[in-house]
């Protein structure tokens, strides 16, 4: 019984000092006893401990075992902590999802040591992260954020580099960045954990969009045009018109759509893909590129995602074009309507938000957020997600397959990259589950207005809520997965 107390420490404790102490504080007879009970078919049902870490801590020597059960207010925690291997650190460590594994590394010196080196060594650090939902708050400060972990219930306040993240729009996230676009309309890469900021290449250089200078050389307004290209015929426009001037901070509201951030294994890099402008037109850039380059033309685009080199873009009238970004030519190759079906857009079941997901074993699945208006007492009604359709592709077929539900996987859908993860891998989540946030484009429009977000159960469709709300409703709250990703932007340029 004492092993396997000791043993559930190891699989649910934070390993924190107490339960370390609760481990170390054995006595002897009782530590052989659990080194003899931990055999290697235990220790894995015990899982996420590995199968090295435990011979290590509980090999440590009589004087250092000594040192931790008679350890007291007289001595120091931190000479306690130095005693433990740094080996046997780093692989408690590699055990924690990343917000604890930052609150863990601020207890010392020793335990900053072994945070530093797996930062510094990503290849040692490969626990799956669990979704965070990344929002602010009034009460935290303009240049605050906080993650709530769904992992640990519980919130972290981060400070993140100028412009404040308050003053910013949420435009995107993947991979544990953030695509936020400040007051000038810029957009930045931004690491919530790191602090890490990359700026992206300039909206002026979207080729719509013409800058207006005052006498001093300030951009003073922005001159939005049509598009360069008829997205129907694929041919120049000739005589564009211009759409609207916007000043510098209202440029976003109007440009940016969505943001996804994919890594490009080709080259060791990071390729952001942007659905902005009136028409939805899709464009890429690598980090480091001083331009944003136009994908061949399409429009009206709402979800992208990356698999087996591909760029998978979605319509919102139903259509899905595959895009090469590896094409050697300045136009990447690309393949239209990699799907047949036409949907029935008098059939109320097809309206709704697009989302494109990779399903759990490779393919792609294809999901239908419905909504509806609900009049709440604010000065405009509020949208409600009531349900999400979903279907499996068929690219061989070109066709959509309804399927019924997740089973044991659970999607995160919202302005953030959307994902399909096991609840198996990840028990703190709820199976057969969507998680979703606000994915209203024109939200800035209704900043205090409350924001669609919670849990659907899709055997029921039954929703609670992520957290008692706490957020400010602008920027929208969006998922973001943790990352210790530090991109040497010099190896780009």
């Amino acid at each position: 019984m004492e092993a396997c107390s000791v043993a559930m420490i190891v699989s649910f404790g934070r390993f924190g000092l107490t339960s370390l102490h609760k481990l170390l504080a054995l006595s002897p007879g009782s530590l052989q006893k659990f080194r003899e009970a931990c055999s290697v078919a235990r220790i894995m049902s015990f899982g996420q401990f590995g199968l090295t870490t435990l011979p290590k801590l509980l090999a440590l020597s009589p004087d250092s075992l000594q040192k931790f059960r008679e350890g007291s207010p007289r001595i120091p925690t931190e000479t306690l902590l130095l005693e433990l291997p740094q080996d046997v650190l780093m692989d408690i460590f590699s055990l924690l999802e990343i917000p604890d594994l930052v609150r863990a590394a601020s207890v010392c010196s020793s335990w900053r040591s072994a945070y530093s080196i797996l930062r510094s060594h990503p290849e040692l650090y490969r626990r799956p992260q669990t979704p965070c939902l990344f929002y602010t708050s009034e009460s935290a400060g303009d240049s605050v954020a906080c993650l709530y972990s769904l992992a640990e219930k519980r919130v972290y306040n981060l400070t993140l580099p100028d412009p404040p993240i308050r003053s910013r729009h949420l435009v995107g996230s993947s991979h544990g960045w953030l695509v936020t676009a400040d007051d000038k309309s810029e957009l930045h890469l931004v690491n919530a954990i790191t602090g890490q900021q990359i700026a992206l290449p300039s909206v002026t250089t979207l080729d719509y969009v013409e800058p207006i200078f005052d006498n001093a050389g300030t951009i003073v307004n922005y001159e939005v045009w049509e598009a360069p290209y008829d997205p129907d015929s694929d041919t120049e426009m000739v005589g564009r018109e211009m759409l609207f001037h916007a000043p510098p901070d209202e440029l976003r509201n109007h440009i940016y759509n969505k943001a996804f951030i994919f890594p490009d294994l080709s080259t060791g890099n990071y390729i952001v893909v942007l659905i902005h402008g009136p028409g939805r037109q899709l464009s890429f850039a690598r980090v480091g590129d001083r331009n944003w380059t136009l994908l061949p033309p399409g429009w009206d685009y709402e979800q992208c995602i990356y698999m087996d080199d591909l760029l998978y873009a979605s319509t919102r009238w139903g259509r899905i074009d595959a895009f090469d970004l590896t094409s050697p030519t300045i136009n990447p190759t690309v393949t239209r309507n990699i799907t047949s079906d036409e949907p029935d857009y008098n059939n109320r079941d097809h309206w709704g938000l697009m989302y494109l997901v990779q399903g759990p074993c490779g393919g792609l699945l294809k999901v239908c957020r419905k909504a509806e208006l609900v009049d709440a007492g604010y000065e405009e009604p509020i949208f409600k997600t009531e349900k999400f359709l979903l279907h499996k592709i068929d690219i061989a077929a070109k066709a959509l397959v309804k399927i019924n539900g997740l089973h044991d996987h659970v999607l995160f859908l919202g302005r953030s990259q959307s994902q399909c993860l096991s609840a198996e891998e990840h028990p703190q989540l709820k199976p057969n589950c969507v998680y979703f946030t606000d994915d209203e484009k024109f939200g800035w429009e209704l900043k205090n207005i409350p924001q669609d977000i919670g849990v659907l159960n899709l055997e029921n469709d039954s929703t609670e809520e992520v957290v008692s709300p706490s957020w400010c409703s602008w920027p929208s709250p969006i998922w973001i997965t943790p990352s210790l990703t530090v991109m040497n932007v010099s190896l780009y340029k």
